[in-house]
């Protein structure tokens, strides 16, 4: 009788397939391709959208019937109003070298309505320049400002029937500002206010004080 000799047959190991870890990268990178593609897009949309356009902002201050030269001028970006004629960025060279019809404020927006010859001040207003000594002008006073002149008889010497005997005081608005305009610490500023009251701030002299009020 022959033996035969069985081998225990080891259970076969199941093969762990390659394909899972390959599918699991595809889906990562395609998920990134995926976001950069829409963040693409909606930057794309986002600058398309932009309405706003370059214009023509003043840089510094600028005098009524003064050229307008290129440090006057900047450029800003805004939403225009169909309403009002801003002026392009583009136009810059145009405008360099025209006469402001009206003083211009530091940050004002340009428009066309306000160059050409001077047409300021209006009717029935006019512009008296004050030197004003320390402790009469306030600190922080700019153009565009509004004030009170307030104005007081001088001391001394025959009174003046223009002037009032107690103080008063007139509405007025600050159109420059010249701070040490004699060497020393006398502020020269200019001030829009009614013909009227302009005669009698002219009159004044040194009897001037001016009060910033709000808006």
């Amino acid at each position: 009788m022959t033996a035969v000799a069985e081998r225990t047959k080891t259970p076969a190991r199941p093969s762990i397939s390659t394909a899972q870890p390959k599918r699991r990268w595809s889906l990562l990178v395609g998920g990134l391709l995926l976001v950069l593609l829409s963040a693409g897009v909606f930057a794309v949309i986002q600058l398309g959208g932009d309405a706003r356009v370059q214009v023509l902002a003043v840089a510094r201050p600028v005098a009524a019937g003064q050229p307008i030269s290129a440090a006057d001028l900047r450029t800003v970006r805004v939403v225009p109003d169909p309403t009002v004629k801003l002026v392009p960025a583009g136009q810059a060279q145009q405008i360099i070298g025209r006469t402001a019809a009206v003083p211009l404020a530091e940050g004002v927006l340009l428009t066309q309505s306000q160059l050409g010859p001077a047409s300021w001040p209006d009717a029935g207003q006019a512009v008296v320049a004050t030197a004003l000594k320390p402790g009469q002008v306030p600190a922080g006073i700019a153009p565009g400002s509004r004030v009170l002149v307030v104005m007081v008889a001088k001391d001394g010497g025959p009174a003046d029937p223009a002037l009032p005997s107690a103080p008063v005081s007139t509405p007025a608005t600050v159109v420059e500002v010249v701070p040490g305009a004699d060497g020393a610490d006398t502020t020269l500023v200019s001030l829009l206010l009614g013909r009227d009251d302009a005669t009698k701030v002219a009159g004044s002299g040194s009897g001037v004080s001016l009060v910033v009020v709000g808006s």
